[in-house]
């Protein structure tokens, strides 16, 4: 999982890695699995109980009850951009015998890069740009942008007709969609980083007499 700045974990650091650390390695992973065997061989109950246990006991130091009550392995949270800490993580997971195993990486979109850091949905594609300022020196245009005609447009048509509603999968600005959420709150929808969501949340919106229209670039409906 990689968390790109919106953690639904609590902050990383340098006690988070180290228990990342430790939980992940061989050491604690076959105490586990023995302790698991021989519980298991005792009593359906006891084996029950050691679980969860486990599972409360972990989730207290690290998080993650959802993705365990997943059926994963949870380790995490770990900060992307430190190596010190990652790549130790994930040699531990990749030797591994036993799975699912889920890491949980946080990173921030544009990190080190002072303006893409302050507008990450603006520099999934950039025209050549200044490095010191960050902008884009884009050639004069002879014509308005599509984005900008897009939004007018839909808002223009919108306010003719109530069942028009807008769907977007956390790009709002960058579709244009930003322009239509602020005239019209109430039917404008990000769902968040989920473009398959997107789409049949508006396949839904339609079959229920609504003229969806979800805004996405086509490279994240590969998702």
């Amino acid at each position: 999982l990689n968390d790109n700045d919106m953690s639904i974990a609590p902050p990383v650091g340098a006690m988070s890695a180290y228990l990342a650390r430790r939980l992940s390695g061989p050491t604690y992973m076959s105490f586990r699995q023995t302790a698991k065997d021989i519980a298991h061989r005792i009593s359906g109950r006891l084996e029950r109980t050691a679980r969860k246990a486990e599972e409360f006991t972990r989730g207290m130091a690290t998080g993650g009850t959802l993705f365990e009550e997943m059926g994963f392995y949870y380790v995490g949270p770990i900060d992307g951009h430190n190596l010190d800490h990652l790549i130790p993580v994930l040699e531990n997971v990749r030797d591994a015998k036993r799975g699912p195993i889920l890491v949980h990486i946080v990173t921030q979109k544009g990190k080190g890069y002072a303006p893409a850091e302050e507008a990450a949905d603006k520099y999934h594609g950039v025209a050549k740009f200044d490095v010191v300022t960050g902008a884009q020196k884009k050639p004069v245009a002879n014509a308005p942008q599509y984005t900008k005609v897009f939004a007018q447009s839909l808002v223009k048509e919108a306010e003719k007709d109530d069942r028009i509603v807008a769907v977007t999968a956390a790009m709002p600005s960058g579709t244009g969609l930003d322009v239509f959420g602020k005239a019209f709150p109430e039917r404008c929808f990000d769902v968040g980083i989920a473009e398959q969501h997107a789409v049949t949340f508006a396949a839904g919106l339609a079959t229920e007499g609504y003229k969806p229209f979800a805004a996405i670039y086509s490279t994240f409906l590969q998702r």
